[in-house]
């Protein structure tokens, strides 16, 4: 389905699914994540959105994995583009990504830590793309239409803004669902990314922990 039409029809169909592997792994994994994900929404008649990160350049260890090569994993992402006719959603970490990374998919994503980062949103705003923005685990949600208004100035409408939880303590993370309304009434579609809202981290061993256990729940 394409991205805008999906979008418009939002008050009759609220619902969209976004999922698909933290990073790119490998072409193999890709394409059947996305195969199996799509199969599964369209029997249940939601919109899909495959993501993967190309590259993790925000992980805790300097020793964990963060890719297999940017443009190896550009290459992958735009093969699911066009393989599943899918919109794909990627995260992008300075300015100097934007315009490359616009080039394989539909969605150009700021990383919660970012969120606040002016270049990075006005060079992804300059691409045209949509620009999903996550909310800082730091901020407020009525705080987010300061990110937005910086894509907005630069002529770019194409705005999601997304809950992902809030800093609660050193180890933990709590989602408000007061801020999805907030953040709707800014105007914008309003994406709540349930599993990263359940990581626990800054964990001593260098690796993010979760709480998958809650995910139906929430």
């Amino acid at each position: 389905m394409n991205l805008d039409s999906m979008l418009e029809a939002m008050p009759s169909q609220p619902l969209f699914l976004i999922a698909g592997p933290c990073v790119v792994e490998s072409k193999d994994l890709c394409m059947e994540v996305a195969e199996t994900a799509l199969r599964l929404c369209n029997e249940r008649g939601l919109p899909y959105v495959f993501k993967a990160s190309y590259r993790k350049a925000n992980r805790s260890s300097s020793s964990s994995f963060t890719g297999i090569g940017d443009d190896q994993a550009l290459g992958v992402l735009a093969e699911v583009r066009s393989t599943y006719s899918v919109p794909v959603l990627t995260d992008i970490h300075n300015e100097s990504e934007a315009i490359k990374a616009a080039q394989a998919v539909d969605v150009l994503q700021i990383p919660a830590f970012l969120a606040r980062q002016s270049d990075l949103l006005q060079a992804a705003a300059r691409t045209g793309r949509w620009v999903n923005i996550k909310k800082g685990q730091f901020m407020s949600p009525s705080s987010m239409k300061f990110a937005a208004d910086k894509v907005l100035l630069e002529g770019n409408s194409r705005i999601w803004l997304t809950e992902r939880g809030s800093q609660f303590g050193y180890h933990d993370l709590v989602v408000d669902f007061r801020s999805v309304p907030i953040m709707q009434g800014l105007g914008y579609p309003v994406v709540v990314d349930i599993t990263h809202a359940l990581q626990r981290p800054n964990q001593e061993s260098g690796v993010t922990a979760g709480t998958p256990e809650f995910i139906e729940t929430l």
